[in-house]
């Protein structure tokens, strides 16, 4: 990648120039940034010398590097290495390692890296080195969430720095044809595009200049937006009057950060934020989706290397209202962290100061504090997001489903390139435990079966009891599924379980208590019956009662829990009345309860084989009159009995 707007805010005050005895044209191209013209100088130079100084070798080793060409980069800095071996700068040895990966010289870095550690002997920054080398191996040996794809809308120039706007993405982009080329690149400046985006493949169409009115002559580029779209904030040069650079002490234009009022699609009001400085650049803001932080990158005194990320709070209409906060030695290291970017807990930015693939890589940092702008520590995101060039810029959604990020691999239309990339959800469990045990005992059931069904039915997880009844699954995170215990001979039970966001969190207590079939029923002689209550009608009537419809919901119950069982239903009465009537009332009653029983629907009518009123025929209880019988004996005679005929 030829380096621009994004790499100068980490770059153009970090190199040490020493220009002794030095070829003077090529000098004086390196140190205007004219990498591609500074090269081609001193390359001549070293032709013609054959033995150029450390110095002229760093500059040309760093020629190449600002301008993405590994290969030739790392011929020049294993000549720098090979004179001062230790005695090389940390500046040199960093864009070293990272030449070394974008040139594929991975096992060659890795040994440097480690002897440049054991060396230095830092064992805070060896145990960071492993730590960050073990994650991003084990992702080596994973199946990537994320999938990509470079977009149709990119040009042979640069694109890079996606960010949303309301339903439309706003990037940074050389597009425009202009007769003013920025010599880092000889690339025409960035200016600011918009598009609309295309929801399916994040494709960007109907692409034109965005608020053309605050475009400068150089760079206008990195943008974000406060929640409501009232306020954006942007990264140009500082300029006079759109046109006259202005430069520090040192001859550099830095950059700063412009916050500009929107009304009715145009701006009407813009502002140099309060901690811009000419002294030192700011740049790459990015507002927090709730508006209460913006972040933002700076070289500026007291930071921990090049370039570190730094927050400050915000009010209701976008205003500055703290001091700038550096996010410390968790984020920031000795080189360059860039493109912040906010959403919902996660903080995601680039470096080439973290272990990473090669150059700028992606990282992402969990927020450490609920309500505070404080962060652990960061983990790279892998590939296909990162590769051994510059990746940076990452955007996601609210969702974490989609979203854009930039890179200079390879394998892009030209330039930077800004890629479209879908996430799959990431890998989340949770435990489910709990006991199952014998409802009227209270006794443990071992053996018995707890399976959990999504919103479906499908199976998701099953387990099978321990001797003392417990049983542990785990089912992915924040859903609802149906837990169902079972065991043979048993009741079923169900319980409705909702998980949450947390990997690894454990649920416990959700027990069950299932009854035995054989304390549902009950045998008389040869035959068993469903267990209930004498059921009870209102005189000479065969209406279903409450108290009736409370013990046939029994019978109901005990059918849907063991499928297989079909009965027959037989109705009597005492010996009062007569035989006809007797026998007349109770095959309503019979019917009557049948009817009550199918009229839910749960049950197949196939399931009760007949439902016939026997009168007094059938006494329980044979009195040798009906005079004779007692109040007790007529209760026992008068009966509903639910027979199994089949289970």
């Amino acid at each position: 990648m030829k380096r621009k707007l994004y790499y100068t805010l980490g770059l153009l005050f970090c190199v040490t120039l020493t220009f002794a005895q030095q070829p003077k044209k090529a000098d004086r191209l390196f140190r205007d940034l004219a990498y591609v013209e500074a090269a081609r100088a001193y390359e001549e130079y070293v032709q013609r010398t054959g033995s150029p100084s450390p110095e002229v070798l760093g500059n040309l080793a760093d020629s190449y590097y600002f301008i993405s060409n590994d290969t030739s980069a790392v011929k020049y800095y294993d000549r720098l290495y090979e004179l001062q071996r230790e005695g090389i700068s940390e500046h040199h040895f960093a864009r070293y390692i990272h030449s070394l990966k974008g040139a594929g010289e991975y096992e060659k870095a890795a040994g440097l890296m480690k002897e440049h550690l054991r060396q230095k002997g830092n064992e805070k920054e060896i145990s960071r080195y492993a730590g960050q080398k073990a994650h991003l191996d084990s992702l080596e040996q994973a199946v990537s969430l994320y999938t990509v794809h470079d977009l149709e809308s990119n040009t042979p120039r640069s694109e890079f720095g996606a960010t949303f706007y309301g339903d439309k993405v706003v990037f940074s982009s050389t597009r425009k044809p202009s007769y003013t080329l920025y010599v880092w690149n000889q690339q025409p400046f960035l200016d600011l595009y918009a598009g609309e985006r295309n929801a399916t493949d994040g494709e960007l169409y109907n692409v034109e200049l965005f608020l053309p009115d605050i475009q400068s002559r150089y760079h206008d580029a990195t943008i974000t937006f406060s929640p409501d779209l009232k306020y954006i904030y942007y990264t140009t040069n500082i300029v006079k009057n759109k046109n006259k650079l202005i430069k520090d002490n040192s001859g550099t234009n830095n950059f700063h950060i412009i916050k500009g009022t929107i009304t009715d699609g145009a701006i009407t009001e813009t502002e140099s934020l309060p901690f811009n400085s000419v002294d030192y650049s700011v740049g790459h803001p990015c507002m927090s989706h709730d508006g209460k932080w913006l972040f933002f990158v700076s070289d500026m005194p007291g930071g921990y290397g090049d370039t570190d990320i730094y927050v400050v709070e915000t009010d209701e209409e976008g205003n500055v209202v703290s001091e700038p906060r550096n996010l410390g030695g968790e984020i920031n290291t000795a080189g360059k962290e860039m493109f912040p970017y906010y959403r919902e807990g996660k903080l995601y930015f680039s470096s080439d100061g973290h272990y990473g693939l090669g150059r700028l890589d992606v990282f992402v940092s969990e927020q450490a504090a609920e309500g505070k702008p404080e962060f652990g520590k960061p983990e790279n995101l892998g590939a296909p997001v990162n590769s051994n060039k510059d990746d940076f810029s990452f955007v996601i959604d609210s969702t974490r489903s989609y979203g854009y990020f930039s890179s200079n691999r390879l394998e892009g239309k030209g330039d930077d390139d800004i890629y479209y990339f879908t996430k799959e959800k990431e890998p989340c469990d949770q435990i489910v435990s709990g006991k199952v045990t014998n409802k009227n005992t209270q006794l443990a059931l071992e053996g018995a079966s707890v399976k959990a069904y999504d919103e479906f039915g499908d199976l998701v997880a099953e387990a099978v009891t321990e001797t003392d009844g417990t049983y542990q699954l785990e089912v992915p995170c924040d859903d609802t599924y149906t837990f169902k215990a079972t065991k043979p001979n048993y009741t079923t039970e169900e319980r409705e379980v909702t998980t949450g966001e947390t990997d690894g969190d454990e649920i416990t207590d959700v027990d069950f208590e299932l009854t035995n079939f054989d304390d549902l029923i009950v045998k008389e002689e040869e035959q068993e019956k469903i267990d209930v209550n004498p059921i009870y009608f209102e005189f000479d009537k065969a209406d279903i009662t409450p108290q009736a419809a409370e013990e046939l919901n029994k019978v109901i119950y005990v059918m849907n829990q063991f499928p297989d069982v079909k009965i027959k239903i037989e109705s009597h009465a005492d010996c009062r009345g007569s035989a006809t009537y007797n026998r007349q009332l109770t095959d309503r009653r019979a019917k009557s309860t049948q009817q009550y029983i199918l009229e839910t629907g749960e049950i197949d009518p196939s399931r009760i084989e007949s439902a016939i009123g026997y009168g007094e025929d059938r006494p329980k209880v044979v009195c040798e009159s009906c005079s004779q019988c007692s109040d007790e004996d007529h209760a026992e005679n008068r009966r509903s009995d639910f027979i199994i005929i089949e289970k």
